[in-house]
């Protein structure tokens, strides 16, 4: 054989060589990607525990965070009816205070009831006195020059000249 068919077998001992070694790197690569898809499965399983693991804490904290201000809304309702109750008890006791206040400012004591009873009767006894001494007159103005006048009964005249009448009334 002549070195072309040495030269010929070499080539293709290389090619066989090359044939090989690409068959073992495509059996690599094929290996490769079933253990990559076999981690991307584990992967796959692992990210959806995980998510179903953040998930679940995220809501259970909502929940707590949820009951929190629920207690919280609570607080403040039950303050809010405490200070209206206490508003209302200060203005009821306002409007009931007020005219007690009012009536004892303006109400007169006993005592003064009695002085103020005391002065009728003094009084009382006074314009019986005056009535008897006159206090029934009926007195005007007469005339363009308003003079005083006193209206009388002119049954009977009195006097030397007659220019003496009786008040009406007495």
């Amino acid at each position: 054989m002549s070195e072309a068919a040495a030269a010929m077998d070499a080539t293709t001992m290389r090619a066989g060589l090359l044939m090989e070694s690409v068959e073992a790197q495509q059996r690599a690569a094929e290996s490769a990607l079933a253990r990559l898809s076999e981690l991307t499965n584990g992967l796959d399983t692992v990210v959806r525990s995980e998510l179903r693991q953040a998930f679940t804490e995220e809501l259970q904290a909502l929940a707590a965070a949820s009951e929190s201000a629920a207690a919280a809304l609570c607080r403040v309702g039950r303050a809010a009816s405490l200070r209206t109750a206490v508003w209302t008890l200060c203005v009821s006791g306002a409007c009931a205070v007020a005219p007690l206040v009012i009536a004892w400012s303006v109400v007169p004591s006993t005592r003064e009831i009695a002085d103020l009873r005391a002065q009728r009767a003094l009084l009382a006894t006074s314009i019986v006195r005056l009535k008897e001494q006159g206090g029934q007159i009926e007195m005007r103005t007469c005339g363009v020059a308003r003079r005083l006048c006193v209206r009388v009964e002119r049954a009977t005249a009195y006097g030397a000249t007659g220019d003496f009448f009786v008040i009406k009334g007495y």
